[in-house]
């Protein structure tokens, strides 16, 4: 097993397609395919399952996916170490529900770096592939919630993926309105009120059930759906139509232009957190990114924070 067969497995993983992943590397499929062959034929197992339409990993590939991203990233910091270089390992990756203030967390991070170099990544996506993400080492950290209804199964996929959850802050459920909605003026909201109104929720692909839905009661029946895939089209659907969405309450100050945050009238709450891998050392780039998260939430008045 050698490092660049680790390196072409990953490629390939995150391309889903061999012949994608050779053109990202400047180099051959041929030459692609007889490596991952051959680090089939030494592991004993299949990484990948082959279709025309590409290829996806195996349940055994998944699992080796993991660790090597783990090798290869002590692998790129034990070079950057006794190249002098401290610059190429300063590297995060995160991944996380459409929050604004992971958002806002990550920027005050990149924007603090005296670095030449540094590799940063900020994926806003689906419950389902914040897990996996965390799981198989793409990403150091990933942030979203729980609650009574989801966090039976959602602790069974932390469990499955070596996962550790670590609450930042719990926050009662506020709807999400625009400032000219009849509903923006009210002190609090019932959640019958909100039957016939357009609920605006992000998509969770593949997992696009109930219990990783990225908004809490998603279970109450709705006759107008609206799914989206990014904050800003949300945010002009808040904006400039009479729907509405439910989250946590904070909202940064980009966000307070247009849009007001209500709360709504139920016992359930929001547990937003971050997932860490088990076996992950966190870095001190990392560390400081947990830290901002800390420092954004801590004075809001619509939360109960955990700053331990």
């Amino acid at each position: 097993m050698t490092l660049q067969q680790l390196r072409y497995l990953i490629a390939v993983a995150e391309c889903g397609s061999i012949n994608a992943a050779a053109h990202n590397l400047y180099t051959t499929q041929s030459n692609l395919s007889t490596a991952i062959k051959e680090l089939e034929g030494e592991l004993g197992i299949s990484i990948f399952n082959r279709s025309n339409r590409g290829v996806s990993l195996t349940n055994e590939g998944t699992e080796l996916l993991g660790y090597a991203r783990q090798v290869i990233e002590q692998a790129d910091m034990l070079e950057a170490h006794y190249q002098g270089n401290s610059g190429s390992s300063m590297r995060l990756a995160v991944s996380t529900q459409h929050y604004a203030f992971s958002v806002k967390a990550f920027i005050s991070v990149a924007e603090s770096l005296d670095s030449d170099e540094y590799d940063l990544e900020m994926r806003e996506t689906s419950t389902g592939e914040i897990i996996s993400d965390v799981a198989s080492f793409r990403s150091e950290i990933g942030i979203m919630y729980v609650d009574t209804y989801n966090s039976r199964v959602l602790s069974k996929a932390f469990a499955d993926g070596r996962l550790k959850f670590y609450p930042l802050f719990d926050a009662s459920v506020h709807v999400f309105v625009g400032e000219n909605n009849p509903l923006a003026k009210r002190d609090i909201i019932k959640p019958e009120e909100l039957a016939d109104l357009p609920r605006y929720s992000f998509e969770q692909g593949r997992q696009n059930s109930f219990y990783y839905s990225e908004e809490p009661l998603s279970y109450l029946p709705h006759s107008k759906n609206i799914r989206i895939s990014d904050r800003s089209t949300l945010t002009d659907l808040l904006v400039h139509a009479s729907g509405y969405t439910l989250s946590t309450g904070v909202l940064t100050d980009a966000m307070q232009s247009g849009i007001v945050s209500v709360p709504l009238q139920t016992k359930e709450r929001m547990r937003v957190g971050y997932l860490i891998h088990r076996d992950r050392k966190p870095s001190d780039l990392l560390n400081r990114y947990i830290q901002e998260l800390k420092s954004i939430i801590k004075d809001n008045p619509t939360v109960t924070s955990y700053l331990g």
